[in-house]
């Protein structure tokens, strides 16, 4: 029996897991690096971790705060473009990405643009970035969910999965065949897609979450596998890493503002006692 965790641990833990020892991983800020850094600790030492603005095989030491921080790193192996660093993921070089979805539908197609009416959102998200090129061309994407939505359609298209189903996305004639969304991650379950259908279904739930719970969050009649699994408990190996290097990954992002905006309070109230 490990030590107790969150759930966002458990998500970010199990991201890691999809990385393989000399697979060539593109990873974005946030989540992605704390993933990539776990991997390359303990499962994937040869991983060679790449950031989109071209900063290649570096050695995680803290996490990003943007796209091109060679301060957070221990060293790599050598340094280029974004360009280059796209033109590696069209010639099909980049084996693994992984991308956060604000809104995601049963095929995989994302929203990271914004909520609501594209010029008065209830929300404006982070944009397409390079969420639509890598999606397109990596051989395998891992989509993440956290805070974000399932829906029917989507508020804005702003990468493609699946398109409408089935062999939609190959027919395009846009993607390599093969590419494409292969599973979708929450802080809940882990979520694959048909192979035929390219439709979502559950395919595995994390500790202490039912089945139920998870459909009454999807606005489809969402399939279940036949062999759902649970999701094996993390090590205090894989707690502990995560922890001490992005421990505000650990808590998620609601929990990190509820605790900024306690600490501002307790600071204006120390001010006030002490003007006092």
């Amino acid at each position: 029996m490990s030590k107790g965790y969150t759930l966002n641990e458990l998500l970010i833990i199990t991201c890691a897991k999809e990385i393989k020892d000399y697979q060539k991983v593109i990873l974005g800020v946030g989540l992605p690096t704390t993933a990539g850094a776990l991997a390359k600790a303990l499962y994937a030492p040869h991983a060679i971790l790449m950031m989109e603005s071209g900063i290649i095989d570096f050695e995680p030491l803290v996490p990003l705060n943007h796209i091109a921080d060679a301060h957070s790193c221990r060293g790599f192996s050598y340094s280029t473009d974004l360009f280059t660093t796209f033109t590696m993921t069209y010639r099909g070089f980049v084996d693994i990405c992984f991308l956060g979805v604000g809104q995601v539908d049963r095929y995989g197609n994302v929203n990271t643009t914004c909520i609501g009416d594209y010029h008065h959102p209830t929300l404006r998200l982070t944009g397409s970035g390079g969420a639509p090129d890598f999606i397109a061309y990596a051989k395998k994407t891992v989509l993440t969910l956290r805070g974000g939505q399932f829906v029917e359609k989507l508020d804005y298209f702003t990468s493609a999965g699946h398109l409408s189903g089935g062999d939609s996305r190959e027919r395009s004639g846009l993607f390599p065949k093969g590419s494409g969304p292969s599973m979708l991650l929450t802080t809940k379950g882990v979520f694959n897609f048909d192979p035929v259908t390219k439709e979502m279904y559950l395919a595995r739930i994390h500790p202490g979450v039912t089945a139920e719970e998870i459909k009454k969050e999807i606005p489809w009649d969402l399939k279940i596998a036949s062999d759902l699994s649970l999701t094996e408990r993390p090590t205090d190996r894989e707690i502990d890493f995560v922890r001490r290097f992005a421990p505000g990954e650990s808590v998620g992002r609601e929990m990190r503002t509820e605790l900024s905006i306690q600490k501002v309070l307790n600071r204006a109230a120390e001010m006030k006692g002490t003007s006092a």
